[in-house]
């Protein structure tokens, strides 16, 4: 018998095979090698699986929150001397409204937390940051803004001791002067004096530093209105 020879020599070629469909002889190296590329192969197709299972037991993604949308509310609202019955949002607050819905864009954002005295409106004839103040709570109220002071085309006794004494540089802080200052004007509690008068404007802020003049407009409103009486 002969003697048996083993399957590759030492450099790695098969012994005593002769392959006529062309293959090439495995040599120890190229065995080795496709042993390694089944190991990676094998490898790969577990962390394959593996990543698609997490992925489905991942929650959807969220999109961008957004806040639910408010539900509208019907409010009436005597503004300026005219009845107006619009849908606001539950969150809406009256200074947009008036700006947004109205369209009476004179009275101003300024701080929107109530501060500057910039949005100040008269509800029920009296002086309150529109800022600060729900719309759908003034239902059935009267709003006045600094568009409703004058009169039959002639501006206000304060408008007009504004116009005349400069107060006003920028002219943003203005119409929450002028709106606070006729309320303080009708409100006898408060004294005449600069004072108090100051103490009684301090919600209102003018960045431009106006005071003086506001000041002296406010008194000389005031003045007129006595010797008018």
């Amino acid at each position: 018998m002969a003697e048996k020879k083993n399957w590759m020599s030492q450099d790695g070629e098969v012994q005593g095979q002769d392959f006529s469909d062309g293959r090439k002889p495995v040599t120890r190296r190229r065995f080795l090698q496709s042993m390694g590329a089944s190991g990676v192969a094998a490898t790969n197709a577990g962390l394959f699986s593996a990543a698609k299972a997490d992925e489905a037991n991942k929650e959807p993604p969220v999109g961008p929150q957004h806040p639910a949308q408010s539900v509208g509310h019907t409010v009436r609202l005597k503004v300026n001397g005219e009845m107006r019955q619009i849908n606001v949002a539950s969150n809406a607050v009256l200074l947009d409204v008036l700006r947004d819905q109205l369209q009476l864009t004179g009275t101003k954002k300024g701080c929107d937390h109530g501060q500057c005295g910039a949005c100040t409106v008269h509800v029920n004839k009296t002086a309150v940051n529109s800022c600060l103040s729900l719309a759908v709570m003034h239902d059935g109220d009267e709003i006045t803004t600094v568009e409703g002071l004058q009169q039959n085309g002639r501006l206000h006794p304060v408008q007009q001791a504004f116009w005349e004494h400069d107060a006003y540089q920028c002219g943003y802080c203005t119409s929450g002067q002028m709106m606070s200052a006729v309320a303080i004007l009708k409100d006898k509690r408060i004294p005449a004096d600069d004072h108090s008068l100051r103490e009684a404007m301090s919600g209102n802020i003018c960045r431009c530093g106006a005071y003086k003049n506001i000041i002296a407009a406010i008194q000389d409103a005031r003045a007129k209105a006595a010797g008018s009486v």
